[in-house]
């Protein structure tokens, strides 16, 4: 059945006298499992959040696995990523054309098979890209080819911009001189009906790349940006992550089965890159109290993986797990003694949230997490945590130290606010709020004459 009525405001449709107009369908636009991204865990979030409450149907649309495994986008092993729910349809159109077309295929294919979805489902969609760069274009591109087609879909659209949107491909435009890809970008962001960010702090660089292409072009984009753009924290499961704690043997289970016991290691759990801190936490983790006495797991995928890994074969202390499931994160962030993201500012990315951090915060467990207040850090974090300054690897190690000289008692303590803090984020919450907007603005617009 569609979402409650009494849920969501709903309008009557104009075009159908005594209609009433509800949410029943989403689409979502991502590059999803199996690519290591809190972006494609938050569209899984939301798609399983639209079964639960009660959506007719839920669409992923994303690539093929080929070409997602000839990429250079750091991978889960396929046979680690749990199945979606039913209800929930994954499509992978495979590339449209053939070699002569030199670049446009697969948007072309994942455009088109958005323009067939909005052709068979009945009733009101929300379609919504996360990452404006493609999946925005490729929403555009579907529903303006319905411009001259007597069947005009009933679809409310949200985009969210993430950090990469800005840092790799707006400020890239502007350094290298080329303005029209940066308008091209805010141009098509503003033609969603809803454009959100993932955090206060993403928002303020996607008004300041405005104010820069404004200052060159002439162009308005920062006034319609500050009013039009709404901040939509990322969707995470957090029954999840916080039941955990209920399952003790299972707890047991899965850290034996890595060799690991609960509180005897400091954890890493994200890309495995310069960004993410990854070598200062290597050093800092060296000189500190706990070196010798925790182990050190550094979980994930990414560029610096093999040369983590070649120095964990020196380092018996040190362990690198590239295949941790779904089904093991939230145990093994509940049972570690301290959880570290390290991220720093650097040009080619900017921490614009933190999924990890909130995620290990609904954990629990008595590890506390110890990050920087890079970027949107401080929003997921709530300052419920350890802090240092992003890339002081002398800092980096005090919070180490810090960390080993607590009590139970007051780790327990940081641990329960992060928690708190942290259930804001649930994935129904946010989900409502997107549903709520929708709803809220077709009521507006129909009290709108045309043509006004």
């Amino acid at each position: 059945m569609s979402v409650s009525l009494d849920q969501f405001p709903t309008r009557r449709d104009s075009s159908r006298p005594g209609s009433r107009e509800e949410v029943s369908h989403l689409v979502l636009v991502v590059r999803a499992d199996p690519i290591i991204c809190g972006h494609s865990t938050e569209a899984r979030n939301l798609a399983e959040a639209a079964i639960e409450m009660g959506l007719d149907s839920v669409h992923i649309v994303s690539y093929p696995i080929d070409v997602l495994e000839n990429s250079d986008l750091p991978l889960k092993p396929l046979e680690t990523i749990s199945r979606y729910s039913d209800g929930i349809e994954v499509l992978r159109p495979p590339a449209i054309g053939d070699y002569k077309v030199l670049d446009g295929r697969l948007g072309y294919a994942l455009s088109g098979e958005l323009a067939d979805l909005l052709h068979r489902l009945p009733g009101r969609v929300m379609m919504m890209d996360l990452y404006l760069v493609p999946h925005g274009q490729m929403v555009m591109n579907a529903l303006g080819s319905f411009g001259l087609l007597a069947h005009e879909p009933n679809v409310y659209t949200v985009g969210e911009a993430v950090g990469s949107d800005i840092t790799n491909v707006v400020r890239n435009a502007l350094e290298a001189g080329q303005t029209g890809a940066a308008q091209i970008v805010l141009a098509n962001y503003l033609d969603h009906d809803l454009p959100v960010a993932v955090s206060e702090f993403t928002r303020g660089m996607i008004v300041e790349s405005g104010e820069a292409v404004d200052e060159i072009l002439g162009t308005d984009f920062a006034p319609q940006l500050r009013e039009r753009v709404e901040i939509s924290f990322p969707a995470i499961d957090t029954a999840a992550y916080a039941s955990v704690e209920g399952d003790p043997g299972r707890v047991k289970q899965i850290l034996s089965s890595r060799g690991l016991k609960r509180d005897d290691y400091v954890m890493f759990l994200s890309r495995i890159s310069p960004a993410k801190g990854v070598d200062d936490l290597l050093s800092a983790y060296r000189e500190s109290e706990l070196y010798g006495k925790k182990k050190l797991i550094i979980c994930g995928n990414g560029p610096m993986k093999e040369e983590v890994r070649q120095l964990a074969r020196e380092e018996p202390t040190i362990m690198v797990l590239d295949d941790v499931s779904d089904e093991e994160k939230g145990v093994l962030m509940y049972g570690c003694y301290a959880w570290c993201l390290p991220s720093k500012p650097r040009p080619e990315f900017v921490e614009t949230f933190g999924i990890a951090v909130a995620e290990k915060m609904l954990a629990g467990g008595l590890g506390p997490v110890i990050t920087t207040r890079t970027g949107g850090i401080p929003e997921a974090s709530g300052g419920h945590c350890l802090e240092h300054e992003a890339g002081s690897v002398r800092e980096l190690r005090e919070c180490l130290d810090r960390v080993a000289r607590m009590s139970d008692s007051e780790r327990w303590i940081l641990s329960q606010r992060a928690r708190q803090h942290a259930f804001q984020f649930d994935r129904r919450v946010v989900l409502r709020r997107l549903l709520r907007k929708a709803a809220s603005e077709v009521s507006c617009r129909a009290r709108v004459p045309v043509g006004v």
